[in-house]
């Protein structure tokens, strides 16, 4: 069984291939294929991702990503064929609003021919709408082209199962709890059965990639400043000041750090650019570890109140060594029953790898997963 995985659901183009047995007892997944295309350099300038920026490069390298990551998995055959009437009106009317893809895709589709893939899975949300919408149009026009079934994906998830990927689900000890943290969400999430969910913490405002970039913008660091924040606190002071720690001692499991925000802006605004220059390790390290702290508590807390056997870290700012270190170390020492499970940093950014291995899963657990690529839509606020 091969499967597709395309990921656009933010700034990072993701297209990978797995190769798996659904009937095998071990679960070993191939990667054929796993490439991603980032476009931090397009966005660098705005200070975030500009949605419709970030749609338009996804038109653009989407095929070539696609063509390459067949030809790695040694499935792309070339072979000029012709789309009938039919097929061409299908395809425009599904990129009637994706002009540089449909032109991108139509030369492709008649000069390849249909790869030997089983599955096509696309992330339906959550994540930018317009981004979103680039990759579930092209799986659809895959789909109907080539005649393969299409599994929508929660992006969400799939930063949870990428924990997985060499690991067997089966040896997963229940209940566990997910702390998936990102630039646009913080999210506790209980899982009691495979498949079965509920939020137990969740953002209010800012999540905690969205305070990193948000603060390391006041201090002048370019987007994404997570990065950047992580590497200069390193060599800094992380007691130089103590900035607040929002909602950590609070009863409940949700997270705020639009006030940590507040706080660095208004201790920055009377100091001058030569201060800043000189303690800007130590600011890092102290807004870091107010970061870190408030993530390692509420996670613990809510490992401590569910009794969780197994500690899940996924998102993009799970690959901050701080956060890595902090949880390994905080769980030996408070709570020796649980397992915690974090991928390779790598691996915690958006990719289509961690697509194509949630609907590995979904096929062997649940089955019904795939679906008519006409009734796949965007959801930019999907919940998990």
């Amino acid at each position: 069984m091969r499967i597709l995985g395309i990921e656009t659901s933010c700034d990072e183009t993701g297209i990978a291939i797995i190769e798996a047995n659904r009937k095998n007892k071990n679960e070993e997944v191939k990667i054929l294929s796993d490439l991603v295309f980032s476009q931090v350099k397009i966005h660098k300038k705005w200070g975030g991702v500009v949605p419709g920026l970030a749609k338009r490069e996804h038109q653009k390298i989407l095929i070539p990503l696609l063509e390459q990551s067949l030809k790695n998995a040694g499935l792309l055959v070339k072979e000029k064929s012709v789309a009938n009437k039919k097929q061409m009106a299908m395809i425009k009317k599904i990129l009637s609003r994706d002009e540089i893809l449909l032109k991108k895709s139509l030369s492709f589709l008649i000069s390849c021919k249909k790869p030997a893939i089983d599955y096509i899975a696309v992330t339906q949300g959550p994540g930018l709408e317009p981004a979103l919408w680039t990759g579930i149009n092209l799986a659809k026009v895959l789909s109907f082209f080539w005649k393969i079934p299409v599994i929508p994906i929660n992006h969400i998830e799939s930063h949870i199962f990428i924990n997985f990927l060499k690991t067997n689900l089966k040896k997963l000890k229940l209940p566990a709890i997910s702390l998936v943290v990102s630039g646009g969400h913080t999210q506790l999430i209980l899982m009691n059965k495979i498949f079965n969910y509920k939020i137990i913490g969740d953002s209010r405002d800012d999540a905690a990639g969205e305070c990193f970039d948000k603060t390391g913008r006041l201090l002048g660091i370019d987007y994404p400043a997570g990065p950047t924040i992580s590497k200069f606190a390193q060599k800094g002071n992380s007691d130089f000041f103590i900035f607040p720690r929002p909602m950590i001692n609070s009863p409940c499991l949700d997270f705020s750090f639009s006030g940590l925000k507040t706080a660095v802006l208004y201790f920055l605004k009377d100091k001058n650019k030569i201060f800043i220059k000189k303690r800007k390790k130590d600011i890092c390290a102290s807004i870091q570890k107010a970061i870190i702290e408030v993530l390692v508590s509420k996670t613990l807390k809510a490992a401590k109140k569910y009794k969780a056997k197994t500690i899940i870290v996924g998102g993009g700012v799970a690959s901050n060594d701080l956060l890595r270190k902090e949880m390994k170390k905080s769980f030996a020492k408070n709570f020796k029953n649980a397992k915690i499970t974090m991928s390779e940093p790598k691996l915690n950014t958006d990719n289509g790898l961690m697509v194509a291995i949630t609907a590995f899963f979904r096929l062997k657990y649940k089955k019904d997963c795939a679906k008519d690529f006409k009734k796949i839509n965007a959801v930019a606020d999907l919940k998990i």
